[in-house]
């Protein structure tokens, strides 16, 4: 991980779990409206099936490239074989900057810009706990 990423990762981890004074709420909500940049490539919800990504239901806690019934690629397998988990700072330094995390992926996508963002999607997905 380049060291923007990871300075901007302890600045997003150091909101969502920083002192009551100074926490930001994530907000589910929020989230869905940003969600709808990942839309075309990802589902989420009742009856959510893959599409060019994979539906990502349950993603949070999952390891990378694991979720059953998705052609992940090689540089995906090999990340959750390595350990790579989809926790809340994983997915926000992915969200940033895929390729600083998996440096092959297939996902191109640039990354979300706002520290704001990164939290109400990633409250958004924890909504979809199952599979």
């Amino acid at each position: 991980m380049s060291m923007k990423v990871t300075t901007r990762l302890f600045a997003v981890l150091a909101l969502a779990v920083g002192p009551a004074s100074a926490v930001v709420a994530q907000d589910a909500e929020a989230g869905a409206k940003v969600f709808k940049k990942c839309a075309a490539c990802h589902a989420v919800g009742e009856g959510a099936d893959h599409k060019v990504g994979p539906a990502l239901n349950g993603i949070v806690g999952a390891p990378a490239g694991a979720i059953a019934g998705f052609r992940y690629s090689t540089a995906m397998v090999a990340a959750g074989e390595a350990g790579v988990i989809w926790d809340d700072a994983t997915l926000a330094a992915f969200l940033t900057k895929p390729k600083d995390v998996v440096a092959k992926t297939k996902m191109s996508f640039p990354g979300l810009k706002k520290d704001e963002d990164l939290l109400n999607v990633i409250a958004y997905l924890k909504s979809f706990p199952d599979r």
